[in-house]
């Protein structure tokens, strides 16, 4: 007999969306609110802290994440974590605390009832 069972890993052990959806129409959106600039510090500090790659962290782009009224947002999966932050400090406290040390950044916890 065969055994079907299969462990299954994933490529990567994180990954971090952020939203850079900008709306045409005026709507306020995470482009508004300097995501690009967040996802470029974003990209920057994994890779110079060695975290990039198969098996570690993958930063990607998204369209709209549909929450926008909490914008920016990103997300880090398989957990999940919803984030908005402001600045490069909320940045550079995700890296190190989430995608680094597996450690939630309670404080920049996008509150859940904030959608579009």
């Amino acid at each position: 007999m065969t055994d079907t069972t299969q462990t299954t890993t994933s490529y990567y052990e994180r990954h971090i969306f952020f939203c850079l959806n900008e709306r045409k129409n005026g709507e306020d959106c995470c482009a508004h609110h300097n995501a690009q600039e967040g996802f470029d510090l974003c990209k920057q500090l994994v890779k110079e802290a060695g975290l990039s790659g198969p098996g570690q962290v993958r930063v990607n782009k998204a369209g709209c994440l549909d929450r926008c009224a909490a914008g920016p947002v990103a997300v880090v999966y398989p957990e999940a974590v919803w984030y908005t932050f402001v600045d490069a400090q909320d940045i550079e406290e995700i890296v190190e605390s989430h995608l680094k040390n597996g450690k939630v950044v309670e404080r920049l916890l996008t509150p859940a009832h904030l959608g579009r």
